[in-house]
């Protein structure tokens, strides 16, 4: 009888097992791999989607990028991927350089409406595909945290190659995580400063609050299981790909802006972000502005906080 229990329990256990590592599997699919329509949980602020196309200034702006002449950067990352963005040069050159990131399974071109402003700025403006997406190669995504040694990568060939001086780094959303993962790395001087709208504080906060509003389940044991998974194809683990740890190594001025209706990256995440880091920083909550939507609110205001902000950095 004893045995039989043992053999009994031993089953039901490999049986819980193997579900698991199915449900690991089938996240490691959803959340990490490349290609996947997946499903985001926004709650209500999807009605703040549609403005931004209704916005003259902004149409405008997405009318003028359409128009522009871009040139083809490649790179091969530490690891051997073959990474593309695209490059305009200022018809007026000033060694001023901006690198845009882009979000979560996006791809350059959503970057559209900032171009035109940081290019009226005086920016030469580059537009990579981050690896996992795009034109760039990968078939996973890193969420930021491989890709912080991409754009350092960026960086160095945007110095050597374009002469540029002064950079900053713009994200939104995943590549508002990224360039504040970046901050955490040992930058060379020519880096004067890193702008993040709607940033998170880790992979696994962002993922576990995901998992809550999608399926009603807990972070444990799925998220380790799917981390794991993600450590052993991918090679990084949830745990690791932190912005709020890098940002405790910053030493260039944050700009850190988050819109007080963003139900996809929760508001408060913005707040984390910016009590954690270390060196100059300013917080901008935007007033009824959805995931990502600073600009589209707040268009004026946000050229006017972000050229104050480069200004000071530059000065």
């Amino acid at each position: 009888m004893k045995k039989k229990l043992w053999i009994i329990g031993g089953s039901l256990i490999g049986i819980l097992l193997v579900g698991l590592l199915f449900a690991g599997n089938y996240f490691y699919g959803e959340s990490v791999k490349r290609g996947q329509e997946v499903e985001l949980y926004r709650g209500s602020e999807e009605a703040n989607t549609v403005v931004s196309d209704e916005d003259p200034a902004i149409t405008e702006a997405k009318e003028w990028y359409k128009n522009q002449t871009f040139e083809t950067l490649e790179l091969t990352s530490y690891d051997g991927l073959t990474l593309v963005g695209d490059f305009i040069a200022n018809e007026q050159p000033n060694e001023k350089a901006v690198i845009l990131a882009h979000g979560y399974r996006g791809h350059k071109e959503q970057m559209d409406e900032y171009v035109k402003f940081y290019y009226e700025l005086g920016f030469d403006v580059f537009i990579p595909d981050a690896r996992g997406h795009g034109e760039s190669e990968g078939d996973y995504i890193g969420y930021g945290w491989h890709d912080r040694k991409d754009y350092q990568d960026w960086i160095q060939l945007l110095i050597d190659e374009k002469g540029a001086k002064s950079i900053f780094l713009h994200g939104n959303s995943m590549g508002a995580a990224l360039v504040l993962m970046t901050s955490g790395e040992d930058l060379p001087q020519e880096v004067k400063g890193i702008i993040a709208d709607s940033g998170y504080t880790s992979v696994k906060e962002e993922l576990t609050y995901q998992l809550k509003h999608l399926y009603g389940l807990p972070a444990f044991p799925l998220m380790e299981i799917t981390s794991m998974i993600t450590n052993f194809r991918a090679g990084y683990t949830f745990e690791e790909a932190s912005a709020i740890e890098q940002v405790k190594k910053n030493t260039r001025p944050l700009f850190i802006i988050h819109g007080d209706a963003d139900e996809l990256v929760p508001t408060e995440m913005g707040h984390e972000i910016f009590e954690a880091a270390s060196g100059e920083k300013e917080l901008w909550i935007v007033p009824d502005a959805g995931h990502t939507k600073a600009y589209t609110v707040a268009k004026e205001e946000f050229e006017q906080r972000v050229t104050a902000f480069i200004e000071k950095a530059l000065n």
